[in-house]
């Protein structure tokens, strides 16, 4: 890491009425987006910020917290203060659900992880029948019970997302979507062979803080919201056979989406 001497980081404004800790969180920011501090990379310390500006320590705490609940940096007990990485999967709405991606065995998550050159991993697996919540019921077509299978996805031993799809029970059951592991291509490979050729796929997408529980499962840091997505599949029939809940970590997804121009 630079010194601090070396121009990394100015000097506070004593004229200036923002609070001097916001200054000093400010500068910092300002040195992470310019890549003066790389993703990964250690944060000046508590002494030397002390130091340099010629504050208290808990100024510079103050500091660190302003960060942390932006999202930009994350504390390792005893280590310090580390620029949290940028999101490493780029999801791509337009491919992911490719067909040609079931046909070679893939799920949409190992396409990403594979392109992102990370190992995944999917454990906390559930698969039950269930009543289905008024929500999935509605998009669903009025089921009452569905097969529910829960999931958490990792990418190289990190929570990413948590996902639960809902499933008609005269579709599902009976069939390998009801075991743990339903083969290659995942559960759209199984629709497709039990003849619900899938047409289409309906998504809605909100932002938000996560709850506790999330945090949890999520192993989140502080700051760091959800993206919360809701998708329906639908057959060539017209028929909606699959409602996926999704809640992923911000900080480690880009969404990217292809539009057409007319």
């Amino acid at each position: 890491m630079p010194s601090l001497s070396s121009g990394l980081l100015g000097d506070l404004d004593p004229t200036s009425d923002r609070a001097v800790f916001r200054q000093i969180a400010d500068q910092l920011r300002e040195a992470i987006d310019r890549g003066r501090f790389k993703e990964g990379e250690k944060l000046p310390s508590e002494a030397e910020l002390v130091e340099h500006y010629g504050v208290s320590r808990m100024t510079v705490r103050n500091s660190f917290s302003v960060l942390q609940g932006e999202g930009l940096v994350h504390a390792e007990h005893g280590k310090g203060v580390f620029v949290r990485p940028r999101p490493p999967v780029r999801r791509l709405a337009s491919d992911r659900f490719a067909r040609r991606h079931r046909e070679q065995g893939k799920s949409a998550f190992i396409v990403e992880a594979d392109a992102a050159g990370s190992h995944p991993q999917v454990d906390s697996l559930e698969v039950k029948e269930e009543k289905a919540s008024q929500d999935v019921s509605t998009r669903l077509g009025s089921v009452r019970r569905v097969l529910a299978r829960r999931r958490r996805y990792l990418l190289d031993g990190r929570p990413v997302e948590f996902a639960t799809s809902y499933l008609p029970l005269d579709i599902a059951r009976g069939t390998p979507i009801a075991e743990p592991n339903p083969g290659p291509g995942g559960i759209y490979a199984r629709l497709e062979e039990l003849g619900h050729r899938l047409d289409h796929f309906e998504e809605e997408i909100r932002a938000r803080m996560p709850s506790p529980d999330e945090v949890r499962t999520l192993r989140l840091a502080l700051g760091v919201p959800v993206i919360h997505l809701i998708r329906t599949a639908f057959d060539q029939e017209g028929r909606a056979v699959e409602v996926c809940d999704t809640v992923m970590a911000a900080d480690a997804y880009v969404l990217s989406y292809q539009l057409p121009a007319t």
